[in-house]
């Protein structure tokens, strides 16, 4: 590492909800990541962008996704705020950081279109370039640049998060040669569907569930009332809305205790085989962190974790076994004990997605609190002295740009290779480092016409088919008591602000 530069690790984990870790009031094991919150700074009201793609298109550039081209998702929709791939006209962090003297590696998911990480200030990667696959089979997974030394697996042995894992560590190990400092953008794909894990870890879980999502919730609700992650006066809100994929169904979800008892087994697996993925994936955290801690750079070295939106609800209570239909197979008997293996493909529906989203409103898609809310921990002993502390100023992706630009005193460019780049929109997360007074801000949101602005204590939220709703956070974290008819003229002030936004972003035209 440079004696000025930190090295810097950004882990984004796929899916995870808000409530699915330990150190967030989570009953899953995840002991390696509760470490890094109990000697780092946990953050309440960070956000995403609701979704994979527009999550890590904000993640890269610094801008709001629109501005970066990926307002969705990576379909070239041929509007400058859809286009499905990072434009010309933002730069990432990679790029910035490598400006600067910094080793670049992507070891997981790329998901930002059909211009590659390589082409993207990365010097190396390993991992997935779409959005989700099997996580037992390695064709999926590549290394670029192409014929650039890399693991090499049997088929029987690979496993995704593993192979991510090991070939960050080679990332990091290679760098160690080198004096120069890193920026390892560690992009797990779990614990995105298909669900699997190693039946080991799933074994672990096999009993845990079978309580429901009622009482999960509950139990959750009560542990984040302790650790302070929520107000110890948040009420527990009633079972969320859910619709399926071309939205011509609509409902709330079930009380756990109404469903028959083959679909209980079946749905307990399911979340079973999630957790596990949780879990294997904080053993391999783990192992990274063990690698630091073993060349005595644990200490100096910035490591963030973050998820790229909330729990992913696809596509009703009972999750679904095809991706292309989004059909549903109840597995019963000696059939349950091969879900999570080679072969099988499962998503865990809304009913477990509410739990894992616990206490916050609505899911992945959506830009209540439960779709853009994420966990963020940082972990940073050199700059980070609130040790285990908790920190509720809201953020946002937009942020890490802005951090990493004032950390490391690389210059965020204008130009690059000859284009004009849009300036940052995000500000520094060092004064929240540091313990310095949080300043009020205003953050917007667009995802499938699912809409959103924060501005201070104040949240607007819209479903895409209904009209807008006026919260106030400080009061009302899981967004259950709608003060639109209250404050019109709130509303009216915030929707302005909205459009200025969305017109100024790109978000139109749609």
């Amino acid at each position: 590492m440079s004696a000025n530069k930190p090295n810097i690790i950004l882990i984004l984990t796929d899916d995870l909800g808000y409530s699915d870790l330990g150190c967030y009031g989570s009953e899953i094991d995840t002991p390696n990541i509760d470490q890094l919150a109990g000697n780092g700074l946990r953050f309440t009201q960070f956000y995403n962008s609701a979704r994979c793609c527009p999550s890590r298109a904000s993640l890269l550039s610094g801008l709001y996704p629109h501005q970066a081209g990926v307002g969705e998702m990576d379909q070239d929709r041929e509007t400058p705020g859809y286009r499905g791939y990072l434009k010309d006209q933002c730069v990432t962090l990679a790029e910035v950081l490598k400006k600067g003297g910094y080793h670049t590696y992507l070891a997981g998911k790329w998901h930002v279109g059909k211009t590659g990480p390589t082409e993207r200030g990365f010097d190396d990667f390993y991992g997935l370039l779409g959005g989700f696959a099997s996580f037992w089979d390695k064709k999926n997974y590549i290394r670029l640049p192409e014929g650039k030394p890399g693991q090499t697996y049997r088929e029987e042995e690979f496993y995704a998060t593993d192979a991510i894992t090991d070939h960050a560590l080679d990332f990091i190990e290679e760098s160690r040669h080198k004096d120069q400092p890193y920026f390892l953008y560690l992009s797990y794909n779990a614990p995105h569907f298909p669900l699997q894990a190693p039946k080991e870890d799933i074994e672990k879980y096999k009993k845990v569930y079978e309580k429901g999502w009622d009482i999960i919730r509950e139990e959750r609700l009560e542990r984040m009332k302790e650790l302070n992650i929520v107000d110890e006066n948040v009420p527990l809100p009633p079972r969320s809305e859910y619709w399926n994929r071309d939205r011509d169904i609509h409902g709330i979800n079930p009380a756990w205790e109404s469903i028959d008892p083959d679909r209980q087994k079946d749905l307990a697996r399911r979340m079973a085989v999630y957790a596990a993925m949780v879990d294997r994936m904080d053993q391999n955290i783990g192992r990274v962190l063990q690698d630091l801690r073993e060349q005595n750079e644990l200490e100096d070295t910035l490591i963030l974790f973050c998820s790229d939106n909330g729990a992913c609800a696809e596509w009703d209570p009972w999750g679904f076994d095809n991706w292309i239909t989004t059909s549903n197979m109840l597995h019963r008997k000696e059939d349950i004990d091969h879900m999570g293996g080679p072969g099988s493909y499962h998503s865990y529906g809304s009913g477990w997605a509410n739990a894992c989203s616990t206490p916050l409103q609505l899911y992945k898609h959506y830009i209540h609190e439960g779709g853009i809310c994420t966990p963020l921990i940082a972990h940073w002993p050199e700059k980070v002295k609130r040790k285990g502390a908790i920190d509720h100023r809201p953020g946002h992706f937009i942020d890490f740009m802005a951090t990493f630009v004032d950390i490391t005193e690389v210059e965020y460019p204008k130009t690059h290779q000859g284009r004009d780049i849009l300036p940052m929109e995000g500000e520094s997360l060092l004064p929240a480092f540091l313990g310095e007074t949080a300043t009020e801000r205003t953050l917007c949101f667009e995802h499938e016409q699912n809409a959103g602005v924060r501005q201070g204590s104040w949240k607007l939220s819209k479903v895409k088919e209904k009209e807008w709703e006026l919260y106030h956070i400080d009061s009302d974290r899981n967004e259950m008591h709608n003060l639109v008819e209250k404050y019109p003229e709130k509303v009216e002030e915030m929707k302005r602000i909205w459009e200025e936004w969305a017109h100024r972003t790109n978000v139109y035209p749609r």
